[in-house]
């Protein structure tokens, strides 16, 4: 049987296959994309079942970029995954934090770092495309003066060794990831929704809109406004519910669909448990 094929922005080991990791089990064949448009693109191709992409984190906020990919490609969320972020500095093995002059990563895990490099000026800190990348680029260059931030995965794939553990400065850092496929999956226990609509710019629209969704017990957890590309003023939202009966989420999606324009549901699917 063929193994399942799931398109992750980067290289191997980084946050995003541990992700797909943890939501499809090891047993998968991950393939490597420079940009989260190649993962759609790979999908859209069927060089890829699946893509795992990263759509906010606890302390960077949302992926703005990402959002404009799922009006872009409509590809059907079919679920979701939390992942903690642990940073570890790591370099070749037998090298010691004294002999580090120079760290390369993700900029957002740099940035998640910041005190640690508070602590350590003597170190220069450069951005990379990816934190594994980093990690390989160590590995297979030899750099014995260079240290990578990068979850212990990398580590273990590139074989090196592990400097200073959880360097990140807040310790409750995590990433959601979504779960995209090239058409909707069935899937009876189906708890959550992400949906887009936009509303006219009359006084308190978006809030009778959302006040459907409140009138019939449905929970609000992410709000996102984007603005419509090449129009002034004009605005799409993208907002995800948490229902306990289904009943109740349809109800609020009759009375929604006669009040907005563009309305999209981008997704049904089981809400997962943070971490």
């Amino acid at each position: 049987m063929d193994k399942i094929r799931v398109a992750i922005q980067g290289t191997k080991a980084s946050f995003h296959e541990e992700a797909a990791f943890k939501y499809f089990g090891e047993d998968i064949e991950t393939i490597e994309c420079d940009s989260f448009k190649a993962t759609c693109d790979a999908l859209k191709q069927k060089k890829a079942d699946y893509v795992v992409m990263a759509i906010e984190n606890s302390i960077a906020g949302s992926l703005l970029p990402n959002y404009n990919l799922l009006q872009e490609y409509r590809f059907p969320i079919i679920g979701e995954v939390y992942l903690g972020i642990q940073l570890h500095l790591m370099a070749l093995p037998g090298i010691t934090l004294e002999q580090i002059k120079f760290v390369e990563s993700h900029p957002i895990a740099l940035r998640q770092c910041a005190d640690f490099f508070e602590e350590h000026p003597d170190i220069k800190v450069s951005e990379g495309m990816d934190t594994a990348a980093c990690a390989k680029k160590i590995s297979e260059n030899k750099l014995t003066d260079t240290a990578a931030v990068a979850n212990a995965l990398a580590a273990k794939i590139y074989g090196l060794e592990i400097l200073d553990r959880r360097i990140e400065t807040n310790k409750k850092n995590y990433t959601r990831f979504l779960i995209l496929a090239a058409k909707p999956g069935e899937n009876p226990n189906a708890n959550k929704a992400s949906i887009s609509f936009q509303t006219d710019n009359s006084i308190g629209s978006l809030a009778k809109v959302l006040n459907y969704f409140a009138e019939h017990q449905i929970n609000m957890s992410k709000i996102q406004s984007m603005p419509v590309l090449g129009k002034r003023n004009e605005y799409i939202f993208h907002v995800d519910f948490e229902w306990k009966k289904l009943s109740d989420y349809e109800a609020a999606i009759r009375k929604t669909l006669k009040h907005t324009v563009n309305f999209n549901i981008l997704g049904e699917y089981q809400k997962n448990e943070k971490v």
